[in-house]
């Protein structure tokens, strides 16, 4: 498999992603040669955003999900970490605006200069109306 780099994320995240990322912007700098994929992006409210986690640790299994230890330890497939065997890290996040190859975003947790992998456009056809969680998941309903 060989995976592209489309873009790069551009926002002030260093060392940590902010409690409150939902509510941050944060740029996609689109390179150039995949400048005609965004055609019609700006239609959408919202967009998936697929990114490799390259400072992540490729090796861990398990972890406590959320960084807290009063959780059980869980596999890192069954939890949203963005420790994995491949750091691909997905959100949905509010499209403010296109300028150019540069998408606003609101809602992304990634690093500064984070590599972007895909972008694809947001549906409902996904949404799943009676889903199960584990009770350490916030917000389950």
């Amino acid at each position: 498999m060989n995976l592209v780099e489309v873009g790069r994320v551009v926002n002030e995240f260093n060392k940590d992603i902010p409690e409150d990322y939902k509510e941050k912007t944060s740029e996609i700098h689109i390179h150039e040669q995949y400048s005609e994929a965004l055609l019609g992006i700006e239609e959408h409210s919202h967009i998936v955003v697929l990114c490799w986690f390259d400072r992540s640790d490729r090796t861990i299994q398990q972890v406590h999900p959320m960084g807290d230890a009063d959780n059980p330890l869980t596999g890192v497939f069954a939890t949203r970490s963005p420790v994995r065997p491949n750091p691909i890290g997905v959100t949905v996040c509010r499209l403010i605006e296109r300028k150019g190859n540069v998408l606003v975003v609101e809602g992304l947790d990634a690093y500064e200069q984070t590599p972007v992998i895909d972008i694809k456009s947001y549906t409902t056809k996904y949404v799943i109306d009676d889903p199960k969680f584990p009770n350490w998941v916030p917000d389950r309903e």
